[in-house]
This record gives structure tokens, C-alpha cells and sequence, in this order.
């Protein structure tokens, strides 16, 4: 998809006719070729080209049009977000813009009210970057009447300057920690998270202090759960969820500029307790997450698919499938446009998962609504994930008596994957496969002993812990215990708790 289509897909049917009328407004001349070409866009035409400008081709001509066409659709974004977004920090931006052009026209007393409210709103949201650009103003204005002390001002705008330095190094080693998990991710690089933090602070020379701040603590989580998923290790990352608890336990609630990374906070609280099979504590947090998210409708529809996610995977690994497939196929029928794809397709695949491992043959409906390439899935939901949809699709293909789609399957991964997790040090994701491979050759070979024993060793070894990994091995245990994927893994999620 190129960058024009990818902008148009942004918009909803009542943004479109809004656009229309935007570049109607805009056209001088009659003979304007745009709302053509959007047309044609919009129908995925390949032909673009030739109903435009006839069998005599003009590259430079339709190429100038997709340029102007794409201005305008950034332009008209821009508007867009400007006028409908109603979050503190535009709220403080409109009244920057005001408060200059009042300034600019000899407008005062309105002008500097505008500029100390704009002020307040940045200053509780900590967007130090706006507060330097309110501060810069009023001390260039300083000199009118009605403007506040130049010396009071000079030390705010000092002050900032020290806040923005701050966030600028916090900045820069969250963008180096998230280059530095990519490459464990794409190329197996072994690496000790805590002495890689360390490492990163002391390189950026950032203070204990500075890391006291719910946007830090978000941060620092989010590089501990990416590193977490990768080694399927989530008792790896406990020292720093112990940290957060004691954060968000004695850090006061502040402003609603603090929602997102709060909410975020106990979404990855949440999470880890679930894969550590620990699904009343994380329960709790769904349940902190969603106070919280009632608070802002924005944050609401933000978080709404994770926080029916977590909540489903919850039900289902204690014992309530029925409940957690109704919440997920409530959840999707309420799916908006606003809803990221990513969210929509980890609810899907979860409710493949679920129905697959009870048996339900509905499972392949939702496997087929993964319609997105190999590449797509990776570059956008990871490799890990898009290897459990790969190998998830093996099985249920099996499942449901397609064996020979299945083998196509498997022969097709192991040809995409097996240099990458041999990179990796993922062999025990191979051995899955070939324990798979044997049965779907020879299904018999499921009641030899030695075939047995393969599987319950892969069961019973701790990198293999995981809930998901757990469900893989129960389907394949399944198959002589003539039980349901889904018994099996209660049991294995059961045996595991109480050895725990």
C-alpha cells in the first residue's frame, strides 16, 4: 500500500465527504483533476493513470497530482486534529496561537490572560517544549503593560530549560533501549536487561530523581515487558514491576496529563501477573485500569480491546471459555474505526486460540479473518507473534482434518523461519515442529511411548512455562488423552501453580 492510499485509510466515511468538500473549496479551476484521482483511489483502480490523462501517458503530470493530492489530505489532517481534539495540551496550543496574534494586534490584557491560562495547562502537563514557547513570548513581550516581572520569568524559563534537558536525556535512552530490544528481537542478541538499563543511564547521565516520574516508570516498563515476551520469561522483569508497585502506591494522582501512563502502568502490571499464572492479582489491575479508564472517554476507547483482552485471557486460563469467547465476540462487534488493526487482530487471534483448543470448528472463521501477510504481521505485531500465528494455523488445520494444508503450512515455516530461531536460539520452537511434523505424517505415532516422553519433556522444561506455550504442547498431549486442548492445559496450568 503507498503513503496516498495509506492517509485515505484514515479517514471514515464522514471525514471523506468532509475532505471532498475541503479540496472542492480549494479548486480555482474547473479542470482539476483530484477528487478524480481520490475517486479512483478509493475504488483501488490499478488503471489510475489511464483515466486520467487518456493512453498518452504523463508520469509527471499524475505524479504532480498524487503530491498535491497528499499536501491537501495533510492539510486537511492537520485541521482536523487542530479542531477536534480537546485534550489540555491543544487546549494550551490554541490559546498560544491567540494570545500571539492578540499580542501582534496591541490587544494586551486579553492576550497575556490567554498566555498565563496556556501556561497553567502546560506547566500540570509537563509539555516543557510548549512551556518554552509561552515563556519565550511573554519575555519578548515583557516590556508591555499588563506583562508580568522579566525577573520572575527568567527563572521559569530557567527552570524549564533544566526540565526540558531532562526529558530530552530520558528521551534519547528510551529511543537506544527500544533500538537495542529490536536487534534481540531480530537477531538474538544476548543481552542482561538490568545491566543494559544501567548501562543506558549512566551513558545519558540520568539521575535516580529523574526516573521518579510516571512517564519514566511507563517507559522503563515497557522496555522490561518487550524484553519479558522475548525470552518468554516474565519472572526475568520482577525487580522492576516491585519498583512500580511502590511508585504508583506513593506517588499521588496529579492531573489527567498523567492518565495515559498510568493506565499503561497497570495494563503492563496487569499483563505480567497473567503470564505468571498469577490471574487474581491481575484481575486487581484490570480492575484499577478500568476506574481509570472511565475517567476519559478518549482513554476509554484507547485502551477498551487490551483491557477486554487481558480481561478474556483471564477467564479463559481459570476455567471460564464460554465467558471469555462472549466478551471477545462482544468486543469485536463493538470495534470502531478509531480501533487500532493491531488490537482487532490480537483479539481475533485469541478468539482462534480459544475455540481451537475447545474443539470448535469456528476457529478457522476467525484464523481466515488474519488476512495480512507473514511481513506485515511481523514488522507490525513481531516475529513472536506472527510464529504463534503461524504454528497455530499448522494445528488447527490438523485439527479439523486438513492435513495436507497443514504439512504446506509447516514445509512454508519452516522455510521462512528456521534460520531466524536457530539465530535466535528458539531449536525448542523446531522441536515443537517436528514433534508436529511426526504426527500429522503418522497420527499412531502419538500412542508410542518415546513419542510421549518428547512431548511431557518439552511440557516440563521452565522456558517452556509460558500460558501460551503451554496451550501448544496441550494440543499435541490432547491427541492420545482424548481429552480437549483446553482440559489439558488447566491441568498443566494447575500442576504448574501448585508446584510453584
Amino acid at each position: 500500500m503507498d503513503y496516498l492510499s495509506e492517509l485515505i485509510n484514515l479517514l471514515n466515511n464522514n471525514d471523506k465527504k468532509l475532505f471532498r468538500q475541503f479540496l472542492q473549496r480549494k479548486n480555482k479551476r474547473d479542470d482539476v483533476k483530484n477528487l478524480l484521482l481520490l475517486d479512483l483511489i478509493e475504488t483501488d483502480d490499478i488503471d489510475n493513470i489511464n483515466k486520467l490523462y487518456g493512453t498518452k501517458k504523463n508520469n509527471d503530470a499524475y505524479h504532480a497530482l498524487r503530491k498535491r493530492l497528499q499536501d491537501s489530505l495533510l492539510l486537511f489532517l492537520s485541521q482536523k486534529t487542530f479542531e477536534s481534539d480537546h485534550s489540555d495540551t491543544y487546549d494550551a496550543l490554541r490559546l498560544l496561537v491567540v494570545g500571539r496574534f492578540l499580542l501582534e494586534n496591541d490587544v494586551f490584557k486579553i492576550a497575556f490572560k490567554c498566555l498565563h491560562k496556556a501556561e497553567r495547562l502546560a506547566e500540570d502537563m509537563e509539555q516543557f517544549n510548549l512551556l518554552n514557547e509561552l515563556l519565550l513570548l511573554k519575555i519578548q513581550y515583557a516590556h508591555l503593560p499588563g506583562s508580568e516581572d522579566l525577573e520572575p520569568l527568567t527563572a521559569r524559563f530557567l527552570q524549564n530549560q533544566g526540565h526540558m534537558e531532562r526529558e530530552a536525556k530520558l528521551n534519547l535512552a528510551y529511543a537506544f533501549l527500544r533500538q537495542e530490544i529490536q536487534e534481540i528481537h531480530r537477531d538474538g542478541k544476548i543481552v542482561n536487561l538490568t545491566a543494559l538499563i544501567i548501562t543506558t543511564i549512566r551513558k545519558y547521565r540520568i539521575s535516580a530523581q529523574d526516573l521518579m516520574t510516571y512517564k519514566s516508570i511507563y517507559q522503563i516498563l515497557f522496555i522490561a515487558n518487550e524484553y519479558a515476551a522475548i525470552q518468554q520469561n516474565y519472572a526475568l522483569i520482577e525487580r522492576y514491576i516491585n519498583r512500580t508497585n511502590q511508585f504508583i502506591q506513593n506517588q499521588p494522582y496529579k492531573t489527567r496529563s498523567y492518565l495515559f501512563y498510568h493506565i499503561s502502568i497497570l495494563y503492563y502490571l496487569a499483563n505480567f501477573h497473567l503470564r505468571r499464572k498469577d490471574f487474581a492479582e491481575s484481575v486487581g489491575y484490570l480492575r484499577k485500569m478500568m476506574d481509570l479508564m472511565l475517567t476519559d472517554n478518549r482513554y476509554h476507547a484507547l485502551f477498551y480491546l487490551r483491557y477486554q483482552l487481558l480481561s478474556a485471557l483471564d477467564l479463559f486460563f481459570t476455567g471460564f471459555a464460554d465467558d471469555a469467547i462472549a466478551l471477545l465476540q462482544v468486543s469485536l462487534s463493538r470495534t470502531k474505526h478509531v480501533s487500532r488493526p493491531e488490537d482487532i487482530d490480537d483479539i481475533r487471534i485469541c478468539l482462534a486460540m480459544f475455540l481451537a483448543l475447545g474443539n470448535n470448528r469456528e476457529s478457522l472463521k476467525y484464523q481466515a479473518l488474519l488476512t495480512r501477510t507473514d511481513a506485515w504481521y511481523e514488522k507490525k505485531m513481531g516475529m513472536l507473534w506472527t510464529i504463534r500465528k503461524s504454528l497455530m494455523e499448522i494445528l488447527v488445520q490438523a485439527q479439523f482434518g486438513n492435513i495436507e494444508l497443514a504439512m504446506s503450512r509447516l514445509n512454508s515455516f519452516r522455510r521462512r523461519y528456521k534460520k531466524y530461531l536457530l539465530k535466535t536460539s528458539e531449536e525448542r520452537v523446531l522441536t515443537f515442529l517436528k514433534l508436529v511434523e511426526k504426527y500429522l505424517l503418522k497420527p499412531d505415532v502419538i500412542f508410542e511411548e518415546t513419542y510421549k516422553t518428547a512431548v511431557l519433556n518439552l511440557a516440563n522444561k521452565a522456558e517452556n512455562d509460558d500460558i501460551f506455550s503451554l496451550s501448544f504442547i496441550a494440543w499435541l498431549i490432547a491427541r492420545w488423552e482424548r481429552k480437549t486442548p483446553y482440559k489439558v492445559v488447566l491441568i498443566l496450568i494447575h500442576d504448574d501453580n501448585q508446584a510453584q
